[in-house]
Order: structure tokens, then C-alpha cells, then sequence
């Protein structure tokens, strides 16, 4: 039996590689490197696991083709070298596993894929039809179309969302580091930390916040919190180095493991929490804010004191306190333009057509209180 058998165990597994993992600055992609990777994952899946690879690298792939020396200073640079890596890293892949017997099949998503409703069943479908017809998944950024914040090889929240996405039963975040230490080990003495049961365990830990070769920004802060966001949502999560991963995924005691912090939430519930993006705010009094942080009830439209935003019924917004403080993300029942006539009212001072809840506590989900 494995020390961790919730991950060696585990029947479908998001494993997450960094670019640091896959490419040199400025050589590109390192076949070597993907090739040992690709390997470890084709042993998985003749093992009769599922794996679904989230995968950075396409920026820093396009960069040696390009002649460019160094992350690109702007957008449009940024998008070319996405769109000449991209092709490479996928073809790479296919080549890879096809020694494995495995087929693969390219996934982009930008925000707006996980942002939106809507968008985010169909990513869920897609994946989903995908590992039944027998097929990998390779998901990254849609860097070559992604207009705001564009991440070079920053994807450690993105596997967390799409470990959810996946229903997957385990996440591993693979970098060039070996897990998460208590202190800088390059700056001095520093622990490895074996096992991280709540946020607490890391209150006193610093993270780095980017990665060494230039070719990713993805520092441990970065996976820390994607951990948390899985771990929160009932799926355990291993962080480690690529040299590892067979090592990881068999379960054995490397690394540093995030047990599983929650249950797991209805797709509906982890979207409004982790994914979506708010159109706007609702103001609340402080009965209002008691009433949804202790009681969770809905909020009517009494307790709200003002509203910022341009949003439509069912768009997600943010319910703050007074002094600001975000309480909760619900879905709001009504557009912007209406609400302001309905503020301070009780409900059964207000038309019929108005009388139903602003946010239905089954629409909304508390914020976790900073400690």
C-alpha cells in the first residue's frame, strides 16, 4: 500500500508541469525533458488511470523560433509566441504519447471559459467526452487570444479549476522545486514540509513569488494557493518536482501533500466561489451582513444601501459590508438599473414583480474571513 493512498490511488488525476519544466532560455522546448514526462504519465495511464495534463510552455516555446531573447515586454509579441509555441509543444506532445499508444487532444481556455457559466459546462462536457473516448487531455491558457493578464506559464490556478472541471480525484503541480519548504533552502537552513492539513499549517511560511530560469512566473505562492483552492474542494493535492512525478503519482512520500480541506461542492458552488468574475457590489447594512454571514439567509432588498456595477439578473456580484469587507458571492436576481428603486424597501412593501429575494441563499457563497 502507498504512504499517500488518496493520490497513488487515485483514478483520475490533473497533473500540472510549469515551463520551467519543459523549455531552456532561449533554446525553447526541451524534448528531453517533455519525452521523461511524457513517459512517467504513459505509465500511468497503461496502469488504467485516467490523466488529464495541464501543460505551460507555449510562450517560452515560441520564443527560439521567433529569435526572441526574453519574455516579451508587450501583448502582441507575447500572442505571436504563443501562437508558434503552441503548435509546437501540442505536436510535441502527440508524438510523445503516441509512442504510448496514447492520443491527446488540445484544450484552450481563456477567463472568459471559466468566468462564464455557460462556458464553464461546456469545458466540463468537453473534457469529460474526451477521457471517454480514451483520450488525454493537454489543457493550457489560450495565450495567443487572452487579452488581459496574459500569465508566461502560469497555469497552477488554472489546474485547480480544472481538477473541479474534471472531477478529478487528485492534483499534482510539478515545477522545478521539490515542494514547499518552511524558509528560502537556498538562503539557509530549511525544511521540506511533509504535510499541510490547513492554512494555518503555513501561516508563518514565506513564499517565493517566481520561479528561477526566466521562463515561467509561477512561484511557489502561486501553487500554494492553487493547492488551497483544490484542497478546499475536496481534492488532495501533491506539490513537487517534475523529477518526481513518478514518484508522486505512485504515491510514495515526496513532495509536500495538501489534504483535503472540504467536501466537494456542486460544480454550480466552486464556480461562484473560485471561477466566476463579478459584474458588481451590492452595499449591505450590518442586520444585512449578520443575517448572510451567520444565518446564511437571502438578501432582500432592505438591507442593501447601495450598488455599483453594470450587471444583469443572474450575473455574479460581490456583497460587501459597510466598511467594505467582501461577505459573500451570490448571483443577483435583478439588473442594475432596477435596484436602486428597491433599496431599504421591505418586501412586502414592494410590487409583486419585485418581491423576491436580491440574492437566494442557494445562489450565494460566504467569503472566508481573513485570520
Amino acid at each position: 500500500m502507498s504512504a499517500r493512498p488518496e493520490i497513488g490511488g487515485a483514478r483520475r488525476v490533473v497533473v500540472k508541469v510549469g515551463s520551467s519544466s519543459l523549455t531552456t532560455l532561449p533554446g525553447g522546448l526541451d524534448t528531453e525533458k517533455l519525452t521523461a514526462l511524457v513517459d512517467v504519465l504513459g505509465a500511468v495511464r497503461a496502469a488504467g488511470r485516467e490523466v488529464v495534463l495541464v501543460s505551460s510552455g507555449a510562450i517560452a516555446a515560441g520564443l527560439a523560433p521567433l529569435g526572441l531573447q526574453g519574455r516579451p515586454r508587450d501583448l502582441a509579441t507575447a500572442q505571436a509566441a504563443a501562437s508558434v509555441g503552441q503548435l509546437r509543444l501540442v505536436q510535441t506532445y502527440a508524438d510523445a504519447f503516441a509512442r504510448h499508444g496514447v492520443t491527446v487532444g488540445q484544450v484552450l481556455l481563456t477567463a472568459d471559459d471559466l468566468t462564464r457559466r455557460g462556458h464553464y459546462r461546456n469545458a466540463h462536457r468537453t473534457v469529460e467526452r474526451l477521457l471517454a473516448l480514451g483520450v488525454l487531455p493537454v489543457v493550457n491558457e489560450n495565450d495567443t487570444v487572452a487579452t488581459e493578464e496574459i500569465r508566461f506559464g502560469d497555469n497552477d490556478r488554472l489546474a485547480a479549476l480544472v481538477a473541479h472541471v474534471a472531477q478529478a480525484d487528485a492534483l499534482v503541480l510539478l515545477s522545478d522545486v521539490d515542494g514547499v519548504y518552511d524558509g528560502d533552502p537556498r538562503s539557509g537552513p530549511a525544511s521540506l514540509v511533509d504535510t499541510v492539513r490547513e492554512p494555518a499549517d503555513l501561516a508563518a511560511v514565506t513564499l517565493g513569488t517566481a520561479t528561477r530560469n526566466g521562463v515561467g512566473t509561477g512561484g511557489m505562492a502561486t501553487k500554494v494557493e492553487a493547492a488551497f483552492i483544490a484542497a478546499h474542494a475536496g481534492v488532495p493535492v501533491v506539490v513537487t518536482s517534475t523529477a518526481q512525478a513518478a514518484a508522486a503519482l505512485a504515491g510514495e512520500r515526496v513532495g509536500t501533500l495538501f489534504q483535503p480541506m472540504g467536501r466537494r461542492p456542486s460544480a454550480r458552488q466552486f464556480w461562484l466561489r473560485y471561477a466566476s468574475r463579478p459584474r458588481g457590489r451590492l452595499v449591505l447594512d450590518d442586520g444585512a451582513v449578520e443575517a448572510v454571514r451567520e444565518r446564511h439567509a437571502s438578501l432582500l432588498a432592505a438591507g442593501i444601501t447601495a450598488v455599483s456595477g453594470e450587471f444583469v439578473a443572474d450575473d455574479p456580484v460581490e456583497l460587501v459590508g459597510l466598511d467594505g469587507t467582501v461577505v459573500a458571492r451570490g448571483l443577483v436576481a435583478y439588473d442594475a438599473s432596477e435596484l436602486p428603486r428597491l433599496l431599504g424597501h421591505k418586501t412586502g412593501d414592494l410590487p409583486p414583480e419585485y418581491r423576491r429575494e436580491v440574492v437566494h441563499r442557494d445562489e450565494m457563497v460566504l467569503v472566508r474571513r481573513r485570520t
